[in-house]
């Protein structure tokens, strides 16, 4: 298993496998921001880790840039990576607010080094 908080403050390369703007496989919604995974990794729910990339606007295939964070979910084996262009800076309260489409369903507290 690979932990996500070993990613933090590291450049990381995403497959996005969800871009903005798509809809989700089984809920009627769509994707405010590109989300993807890490290749190579497993996480807790033995899975790839996933990531939220932010501070782009256009849907993406894949990206590079800097983790900066990661939402640490407290009721789900389940953490994600915030994943940003290097050199930009995104407060917890942007975050909370563009991944909450999705994490409003569990509880989760932001992790920074």
């Amino acid at each position: 298993m690979t932990r996500a908080i070993d990613f933090l403050q590291h450049t990381v390369n995403v497959t996005i496998d969800r871009p903005l703007g798509s809809k989700h496989p089984k809920f009627d919604w769509a994707y405010p921001v590109n989300y993807g995974f890490i290749p190579g990794t497993k996480s807790g729910d033995g899975e790839e880790i996933d990531a939220y990339i932010l501070g782009i606007s256009e849907p993406l295939q894949t990206f590079r840039g800097k983790c900066i964070a990661i939402i640490h979910r407290t009721n789900d084996n389940d953490d994600k990576l915030i994943v940003v262009p290097e050199g930009l800076a995104v407060s917890d309260e942007k975050i909370q607010q563009a991944t909450l489409f999705q994490e409003q369903y569990f509880q989760s507290e932001i992790l920074r080094s």
